[in-house]
């Protein structure tokens, strides 16, 4: 048995997880083991086909999309967005991050294209979760774990996110998630389509993605895995089976943490930003620059510092982290990727041209990364 099926095994046989798969590339040699069963039954061993929700994985992805429209210059990085989402042309900002949503002062510039991809479009989620300016985010918005089927259209998402004050100016602190989710429908306006369909001919069908979408098609609901909570006792809750919220196309797609995928799709996206943006048939997605802006910390210390619940020893590129200080012997610095709630993680580290993924199916209890998740880090860090 391979040291990384076995790292695997030993969490599975040790509960709660049903299963995982793990899979680790460096060059052209790629590991991958899949243990357990796609759910707590047992009916179905996990493979290396099986698919899972991402979750928070889909970021990179997004931002990724958000720059073939910076590269063909339908938009630019200092644009304000409020030609495609007017919703955003004159926000409000809360008076202090503490002040109730009523108590609001203009913002001082407006929001641009950089701002969303950094996350600091003023909108999102600090180390304090019980300031008032948050509960709309969660009331209106249904930010949290994702829900796809309880989220209205990009429509009404906006006309309510436009009710909503920002909780700190445009670019100056880093909050976390909903600027993604601002993304996805940017890039539907811009490109004048559904986000699902813009993915799909720009990214998905390049590099042959093809299990990687907003929904699972029925005839590979087979190879959907189970979604789980970490419930009471100890024993996983049922969250979402496979004919559940992603067996439909949702009405908003999130760009968030909207995806389904496999380890061997999003193993094709991050190989395409180590190769400088460009498929193995040497079709381009990205220019270089792009790519290397993706990659790239963009935080000031003091906005990696108030990030630090989500961000440990990490700064944040477009859509991603970038490790910046080894804390922790798993945190090489310029690795790029990020982590899903739905217990999944990915990343890439282009120095190396290194990539890491790893799926789950049971929920993470906060911004935390699990035992196993810091155990494969670890695994994978060493020579």
């Amino acid at each position: 048995m391979s040291t990384l099926r076995a790292l695997l095994q030993s969490h599975v046989d040790d509960g709660p997880l049903p299963g995982a798969v793990a899979l680790v590339a460096r060059g052209d040699g790629v590991e991958v083991a899949a243990v357990g069963s796609t759910d707590l039954e047992g009916s179905t061993p996990m493979a290396r086909d099986s698919i899972f929700r991402i979750a928070s994985m889909t970021k990179p992805i997004v931002a990724a999309a958000v720059m073939t429209l910076v590269d063909e210059g339908r938009i630019a990085l200092d644009d304000p967005v409020a030609p495609w989402l007017p919703e955003l042309a004159f926000p409000t900002v809360v008076r202090t991050p503490s002040s109730p949503v009523d108590d609001v002062v203009p913002a001082t510039r407006p929001i641009t294209v950089a701002d969303l991809l950094t996350s600091r479009a003023g909108l999102g989620f600090p180390a304090d979760f019980s300031l008032p300016a948050l509960a709309p985010l969660f009331s209106e918005l249904r930010q949290g774990p994702p829900q796809p089927q309880h989220v209205a259209p990009p429509d009404a998402w906006m006309a309510a996110l436009s009710r909503i004050p920002l909780l700190h100016q445009p670019g100056d602190a880093w909050l976390y998630n909903i600027s993604s989710d601002i993304q996805g429908v940017l890039i539907s306006r811009v490109a004048d389509r559904p986000l699902p369909e813009f993915l799909a001919e720009r990214l998905f069908e390049p590099l042959g993605m093809t299990d990687t979408g907003f929904a699972v098609p029925p005839p590979e609901l087979d190879r959907f895995t189970s979604y789980y909570g970490p419930g009471q006792s100890g024993t996983p809750e049922l969250l979402d089976a496979p004919d559940g919220q992603w067996s439909t196309l949702p009405a908003f797609p999130s760009g968030a943490g909207g995806l389904v995928s496999t380890a061997d799709d999003w193993l094709a996206f991050a190989r395409m930003l180590l190769a400088d943006g460009t498929t193995p048939d040497g079709h381009r997605l990205l220019s270089p620059a792009s790519v290397a802006r993706m990659t790239t910390d963009h935080l000031t210390p003091a906005q990696r510092a108030a990030g630090a619940l989500f961000l440990e020893g990490q700064g944040w590129g477009y859509g991603g982290s970038v490790d910046i200080t080894p804390t922790d012997p798993w945190n090489v610095p310029g690795r790029y990727g990020w982590i899903g709630g739905t217990g999944t993680a990915g990343h890439l580290t282009p120095s190396s041209g290194a990539v890491t993924i790893l799926l789950t199916q049971l929920q993470m209890s906060g911004p935390t990364p699990p035992p196993l998740m810091r155990a494969f880090w670890h695994h994978t860090a060493a020579p």
